[in-house]
């Protein structure tokens, strides 16, 4: 009774029904997929959508290595400007206030420490180079103050 071919073939029209209705179904929304088009212009905007990637994937290329070079050139240019104004002769009264030291530094301690000593009869005026925010030259107090100043605000 189980394989009564009545029973077998009521099965196999419900099936064929069922594909019939699932072919039914792909064709409209096939129709609906191509509507207005034919399949060369549909090829023609996959190939267009492909083009438009490898153009975006050229230009993402293009700005990283935009943004790693400005990089290199930001590591290299000055990213601290600090100035101290101190007195040189406290005790004698010359100068007042006007001498001072500016160190300019990047972030990687390289640049340069520019003092000032004011007096009623002259200026002077030194220059140091700077490595890893230190000097192979002799600093003062106040140079060594304005490099640690600088240090700190660029970390």
């Amino acid at each position: 009774m189980l394989f009564d071919p009545l029973i077998i073939s009521y099965g196999l029209i419900v099936v064929v029904m069922m594909l019939i209705g699932w072919i039914i179904r792909l064709e409209i929304k096939i129709h609906r997929l191509l509507l207005g088009r034919n399949s060369r212009s549909l090829e023609d905007s996959i190939v267009e959508g492909h083009r438009n990637l490898e153009k975006l994937n050229e230009f993402q290329k293009e700005a990283i290595q935009h943004f790693i070079n400005v990089e290199k050139r930001l590591k290299r240019s000055i990213q601290a400007v600090e100035t101290i104004r101190f007195n040189p002769f406290r005790g004698t009264g010359e100068g007042g206030n006007q001498s001072f030291s500016t160190s300019f530094t990047n972030e990687n301690g390289s640049g340069v420490v520019i003092s000032s000593l004011y007096s009623r009869d002259r200026v002077s005026i030194f220059s140091k180079p700077l490595e890893k925010f230190s000097s192979t030259f002799e600093l003062t107090e106040e140079e060594k103050e304005v490099i640690k100043i600088s240090k700190n605000n660029i970390q």
